[in-house]
């Protein structure tokens, strides 16, 4: 059984900030900025690309609303609401989940991408992903 199930099942405390049928809400242990939080399905799904529609929106309509309340709990300046899926990504806990990270003027938090357009030809990606629809 995976951390998060363990948190659902009650197993492992947790600081739950939300909890219905379907859907956890815990802060993060490792709070990135203050306030950040966690929402995941209780049913087990390894990732976003496992999650039947049905359960996916459930989760993400908790993911708003919580972040709406966030957002005015902290005074918070913006968000940064984010999935990893998969190892390579950043994924540590096989169980989807999506973090709501507030975000002030004073964190240090950077989210950053580097342009590599150069490198790409986008009407070859584009056909490439078209093929597969």
């Amino acid at each position: 059984m995976c951390v998060f199930c363990n948190i659902i099942e009650g197993n492992i405390p947790s600081s739950k900030i939300y909890e219905d049928d379907d859907v956890l809400a815990i802060l993060d242990i490792s709070q990135a900025t203050k306030g950040h939080t966690l929402v995941m399905p209780k049913k087990h799904y390894e990732n976003i690309l496992q999650i039947p529609e049905d359960d996916y929106i459930k989760v993400m309509s908790k993911v708003k609303k919580i972040a709406q309340v966030i957002l005015k709990a902290f005074d918070a300046k913006g968000l940064n609401i984010l999935n990893n899926c998969n190892e390579v990504s950043g994924q540590t806990v096989m169980h989807f989940h999506v973090h709501i990270i507030p975000r002030y003027n004073t964190d240090d938090i950077q989210i950053k991408f580097t342009d590599h357009s150069s490198q790409y030809n986008l009407e070859d990606i584009k056909n490439q992903i078209l093929k597969q629809m």
